[in-house]
């Protein structure tokens, strides 16, 4: 998975020493680190392993070698520091497998990596994104210890035609030229795994999620950055033009959000063009280096965290080490040496809460994790290329009015399919059926629409959704139908594609006429080919849903189950369900 992740600059400066591991890897020998000098006045010793960010890394290590040389030890007992420059998506993904979960686009970890006492990512998202998923996630402190604001990265030449430096540029402003206009060509490196690329997409969704036409800029916006994606931040970079030749401008991206970090080490390599720095208003999440005191580690550990944080906290010479990597102090201050883009303010990013430990005081700490995981849905949605087949319960159940409101469940759950329906383009095939019992004769589920290109089955499927009613004393036939709709998207199954099923229902199997619980998972289990997967997702509706049936169908097949009693919350499900769909390469 390493040769997945944006190659950043590891150390600069006098006496820095370059990482090429991207996780903490307990290995003799490896490690970014140092080993204590002669401490008389402790004894014993205790190893804190210290996760960080690439380029914060080098900063940390000076702190922790001053340390060291004047005795590091808590409570009379020596410790050793090894600090590990780590990407970020790499540690995500080990501590979500520690916890039994995914994170959309993250992948699963090596084998051989784990996970490290301190954690320093680029992002307090990456822990957001963690305790979404992972409720037994909670880590100490957190506090802020750097920040570098998140910046619109805009070539000269088509910066000062933009109004640069004098002219602020709105995020509103931003939105209507990369949709509609035709100066910038926009580029993000993959938000699901880049903490600066995913605070553009949060701010350009915003954006676009204010205007009149929320749904149609929103699908325009994300359609833009999606066509100029890179998986590596150093393959984006690359795409900038290097040339003032207009011809070379043309076909160079010409916006991108990157960190101020990452704007001041392109310039500092003397580009042929130099990058500006856009602050763009209102100013989009920072990134803001949370110190993170991972659990499940032993008490001396959390002192020697505890003792390294205050080292971190008190150290003047830690403020002119992050200005040597380009950094900003936590308050987003200049630091001292700090090479400032032209026109770059002091203080600059969002505020954190507060920097005092266990507070919240980082720059996510007020996010709203809701418009995080829509952001990385749509986005999902948009960028993996699917085969599915929703299938949709019309058992007299779903005619009931949900709580608090004047519309059925199934006006729910056809409006849901309906919003996902829009976020889809042409690239996706999508089919339709619904299910009760008896729909055609004694069969559960009636085929609406067959699988196909939405390139031509778009109309046709808007108008068969309008069409999904409940039926009158049906009952839910689940088991069946379950099995007839993974056979369908099993035998059609294409490669390079996100092959998935997802089913709607707000019941549990009623037709003791149908096949067994057991004669369908035998079955299931039968048909499932690992080289051909089907993700299965079920969505459940109200009380009545019998959850320990539905995670039996996708202990099988692989997928997930999403229940709720809350209807506003089944469009935002419906999107997080598909982006958690796990893509093929095969």
């Amino acid at each position: 998975m390493s040769g997945r992740h944006r190659n950043r600059r590891r150390v600069r400066g006098a006496g820095a020493t370059a990482a090429a591991v991207a996780l903490v890897l307990v290995v003799g020998g490896a490690w970014f680190g140092y080993k204590r000098l002669a401490q008389p006045a402790c004894s014993g010793e205790v190893r804190l392993t210290v996760g960080a960010a690439p380029e914060i890394a080098p900063a940390v290590q000076s702190v922790a070698d001053g340390w060291a040389r004047k005795g590091a030890a808590v409570e009379g007992v020596c410790v050793t520091v090894a600090v590990e420059a780590s990407q970020p998506v790499d540690v995500a993904a080990v501590v979500a497998g520690q916890h039994g979960v995914s994170l959309s686009g993250v992948g699963q970890a090596p084998g051989t990596a784990v996970a490290p006492d301190v954690w320093i990512p680029d992002s307090s998202t990456w822990l957001l994104r963690l305790q979404s998923q992972a409720p037994g996630f909670a880590p100490a402190n957190r506090a802020s210890v750097a920040r570098s604001p998140v910046v619109v990265a805009v070539p000269e030449p088509v910066a000062t035609t933009i109004g640069w430096p004098d002219k602020k540029l709105t995020w509103t402003s931003l939105l209507e030229q990369v949709t509609k206009g035709t100066k910038l060509r926009t580029g993000i490196v993959e938000p699901t795994r880049d903490a600066a690329g995913l605070s553009g997409l949060l701010s350009l969704s915003a954006a676009a999620g204010a205007s009149p036409d929320a749904q149609k800029d929103t699908t325009a916006a994300l359609r833009a950055l999606a066509a100029g994606r890179s998986q590596l931040r150093d393959d984006l970079l690359a795409r900038f033009p290097r040339s003032a030749e207009p011809s070379a401008i043309a076909v160079s991206v010409s916006a991108a959000a990157l960190s101020e970090e990452d704007v001041i080490a392109f310039n500092a390599k003397k580009p042929p063009i130099p990058l500006a720095a856009l602050y763009v208003e209102p100013a989009p999440l920072s990134l803001d280096y949370p110190y993170a005191v991972l659990p499940g580690i032993q008490a001396a550990q959390a002192k020697a965290a505890e003792g390294l944080y205050n080292v971190l906290n008190n150290t003047a010479g830690f403020r002119d080490q992050l200005g040597a990597q380009g950094l900003r102090a936590a308050d987003g201050t200049f630091t001292p040496g700090l090479a400032a883009p032209q026109g770059a303010p002091s203080p600059a990013g969002t505020e954190s809460a507060s920097s005092t430990p266990d507070s919240g005081g980082s720059a996510a700490a007020g996010l709203d994790l809701t418009a995080l995981n829509r952001a990385l849905s749509a986005w999902s949605i948009r960028t993996q290329p699917g085969r599915l087949l929703a299938v949709l319960d019309v058992s007299g159940s779903m005619a009931e009015k949900v709580p608090g409101g004047s519309a059925t469940r199934e006006q729910v759950t056809v409006a849901a399919a309906a919003r996902g329906l829009e976020l889809f383009d042409d690239t996706w095939q999508v089919g339709l059926w619904t299910f009760a019992t008896d729909l055609v004769g004694p069969q559960e589920w009636r085929e609406l629409v067959p699988i196909g290109p939405l390139s031509t089955d778009r109309t046709r499927l808007q108008a068969a959704l309008r069409t999904v009613v409940p039926k009158e004393n049906g009952d839910t036939g689940l088991f069946d139908t379950m099995l007839a709709a993974y056979k369908n998207v099993r035998d059609g199954w294409e490669p390079g594609r996100v092959n998935s099923i997802v089913l709607f229902t707000d019941g549990r199997n009623e037709n003791d006429e149908g096949i067994s619980q057991q004669r369908m998972l035998a079955d299931l289990k039968k048909l499932a080919d690992p080289d051909r997967p089907v993700q299965v997702v079920i969505i459940g509706i109200g009380q009545d849903v019998n959850q320990e049936e539905l995670r039996s169908i996708v202990k099988v097949t692989g997928g997930g189950v999403f229940v709720t009693e809350d209807p506003a919350r089944i469009p935002d499900i419906f999107l997080q369900a598909i982006a958690l769909r796990a893509p093929t390469t095969r």
